[in-house]
């Protein structure tokens, strides 16, 4: 292992301590289904004639759903992530590396119980969540081998695209957006930096000898695993809007499927790993809903 990787995971891990287990750290008294869980501007229907009128319960509801299904779709992908980075345990060549890989583990761990405890403690559920992951992202989670190319690549856009929602809430939550749920998404702002920051370094270190020909070949199933991404994190499924209240489902999902404010959005939050993407030599073009 190079010395400047050792250098980073030394420095990761040393951030990583102390560390601030989510189910004792947050304030969970202050969570309540009376609050928006996402500023308007993150919200699907955002822009639409048909969002703004109607009534604010609904609106907060919908909110609240919608980030149900976000952290639901994070459940998925770091379980994901805690398998294989456990199975890498027994293959670190350092002990640094092998720290560092603990924190990981234990911060995504963290994760996944304040997602279950926000699940628990709201009622907020959706049953038929991640019954049908998406099939190139759930493939190359499970089976691509730790230290390639594409698992590299499958963990940096990740990683990234949930982050920006998260910072969305941070910068444009302000008092309307629940105490416990802004908290929240800035716990888990501070443990992804580190992550993405190592997430990054990996996939240098493995496109690094990759060459133009090797690159073209893989932008495809690139752009088809950002699609992925993007309609786990950012498209909510008709049950999200059923759940709401707004009937029928598959009517509202066309809806913000369609709308330009919502494609805007989800533009900007793509940008940064579509950016990191082509400074890789991958040819991607925005990705399709």
């Amino acid at each position: 292992m190079a010395q400047a990787e050792i250098s980073l995971l030394q420095q990761l891990g040393s951030n990583s301590c102390p560390y601030h287990d989510p189910l004792t750290y947050l304030d969970w008294s202050a969570l309540n289904t009376s609050d928006y869980w996402l500023p308007q501007s993150a919200i699907s229907l955002h822009g639409l004639a048909q969002f703004e009128q109607l009534p604010e319960a609904t609106k907060k509801r919908l909110s609240q759903y919608e980030f149900i299904a976000f952290i639901q779709a994070g459940l998925w992908l770091e379980s994901l992530f805690i398998r294989r980075l456990g199975e890498r345990l027994n293959e670190t060549r350092s002990l640094t590396q092998h720290a560092y890989y603990l924190h990981e583990i234990r911060e995504e761990a963290g994760h996944s119980l304040m997602f279950l405890q926000l699940i628990e403690k709201s009622g907020l559920y959706l049953p038929g969540a991640w019954q049908r992951p998406p099939r190139l992202a759930d493939f190359l989670g499970r089976h691509a081998p730790v230290g390639s190319a594409l698992f590299w690549l499958a963990v940096a856009i990740g990683e990234e695209l949930p982050d920006k929602l998260n910072r969305h809430v941070r910068v444009h939550g302000g008092a309307a957006v629940n105490a416990t749920i802004a908290q929240m998404c800035t716990l888990h702002i501070i443990d992804e930096a580190r992550h993405i920051a190592h997430a990054r370094s990996a996939l240098e270190s493995a496109v690094a000898a990759m060459g133009s020909l090797h690159k073209r070949a893989l932008s495809p199933v690139i752009a088809l695993l950002l699609r992925q991404f993007v309609g786990s994190f950012y498209v909510p499924a008709a049950e999200v809007y059923e759940l709401a209240g707004l009937t029928p489902g598959k009517h509202w999902r066309g809806l913000a499927h369609d709308n330009p404010a919502r494609r805007e959005f989800i533009g900007q939050c793509v940008a940064p790993t579509l950016n990191l993407l082509r400074e890789h030599g991958f040819k991607l073009a925005s990705p399709i809903l």
